[in-house]
Order: structure tokens, then sequence, then C-alpha cells
């Protein structure tokens, strides 16, 4: 991998897969939403691009940098949470937008033009979560954020679909990671889930498109 955009790196698995990538010489392109973020990503030697995903003029912006590039590999991280639900709490109409917007309509907004700045045969990874697996469904905490991962697998499996024979389109679950989401109780450390994710795409064949995998590469059910 020589060229990697990555969309949502201000902290967390966005900004340690920046590190890494960066620590093996990659050319790597990156997104923050404010100029803390932005001076992180400078600080790693990362081309940082302002990108609030949660705005329409925002994901329209991002176009224009990114034409002409041809990436190995394009990340789509970018995520919140939402309300900390335990059951069926009905989520307020404010919260439903913000995390609808930032996690399926950003998607859907940004997929293409992820698409079109791919090199031949590159990877599109998104990060998802097991949460939103209906198949594996054992509880209903954090509701409103399994319907919007839910979504979000449903977005990335259309573009593999629109992107067979050009792109590898992955959708994938980090593990439970140590991030300011994740919180401090979780099973990775934020090295290891961006080590393994990044080692899953790297593997990649075009068999994979349209699969959801876990960070370790193993088939999870949708």
């Amino acid at each position: 991998m020589k060229n990697v955009l990555i969309v949502g790196a201000s902290r967390g698995i966005g900004l340690e897969l920046v590190r890494q990538y960066r620590a093996d010489g990659v050319r790597v392109v990156a997104t923050a939403r404010d100029e803390e973020g932005l001076a992180r990503l400078a600080a790693l030697g990362a081309h940082a691009l302002k990108l609030d995903v949660a705005s329409a003029a925002g994901c329209a912006g991002l176009a224009w940098p990114i034409d002409g590039e041809q990436f190995d590999v394009a990340w789509l991280v970018a995520g919140v949470y939402g309300p900390r639900s335990q059951g069926l709490q009905p989520p307020t109409e404010a919260e439903f937008d913000a995390v609808m917007h930032t996690n399926v309509l950003a998607a859907m907004r940004l997929l293409p033009q992820l698409g079109e700045a791919l090199a031949p045969g590159g990877r599109l990874a998104v990060i998802s979560s097991r949460m939103g697996s209906i198949g594996l469904r054992s509880a209903t905490a954090g509701w409103l954020y399994r319907a919007s991962k839910a979504a979000l697998n449903s977005v990335l499996k259309d573009a593999s679909l629109a992107l067979a024979g050009k792109a590898i389109c992955v959708t994938l679950h980090p593990g439970w990671v140590q991030t300011d989401m994740g919180g401090t109780g979780a099973d990775l450390t934020v090295e290891r889930s961006a080590a393994d994710l990044r080692a899953t795409v790297a593997g990649l064949t075009p068999a994979d498109n349209g699969r959801f995998l876990n960070h370790d590469g193993q088939a999870l059910a949708w």
C-alpha cells in the first residue's frame, strides 16, 4: 500500500491507522473535523483535510482535493454512538438525525467519491460494528447505534455491487476497542485493532467483495 485515504482520523482508530501507515512510509491523506485533529494528522506527516461528515457541503467539498488521486485503500472510519440506551427508549429527533446523518447519510454521500478516487483493484473499507448485525444480535443496548450500523452495512453492500470489478469493498467490525467510544474496559487496544484491520484489508481478494468481516478477518453474519 503506497497511497491511503482515511476519512475520520481525528482520534481513535482513524488516527492510529494514520500513525501505523505513516510509520511504514505510506503516503496518507486524512480528514479531521477541527484544528486540533488537523494538527495531530500533520504532526504524523499526513496530508490533512478538514471535513465534517455530517455536513452536506463538507462531504461535497471533499471531491476537489482528492480529484485525480489513485488510492490503494480508502477508509471510512467516522462515526458516532449516540444515546446510551439500554432498552427501547425512543431517541429524540435530534439524536436520531445526528446519528443517522453521521453514520449513514455521510456514507451515502462519500462512498461514490471514494470509489472514484480508488486505483484499479483498490480497497474500500468501512468501519461498522457487530452491533449492527441482525443475525448475531442478543441485546438491545444502543439500539439507535445498532440501527445505524445495520443501515451502513446495507449501504456498503450496495457499493460493493456498484464497484464490482473495480474495487474490493468490505465492512469491518474493529472489535471492542479502548477508545472514547469503547471505554477503558474494552478488550482491544487501539493499536491492536488498527493493526488487525490493516492486515485484514491488505489480505483481501476479489472474492471478499461485499463481505462483513471481523477485525481479524473472520466472516460475520449480517
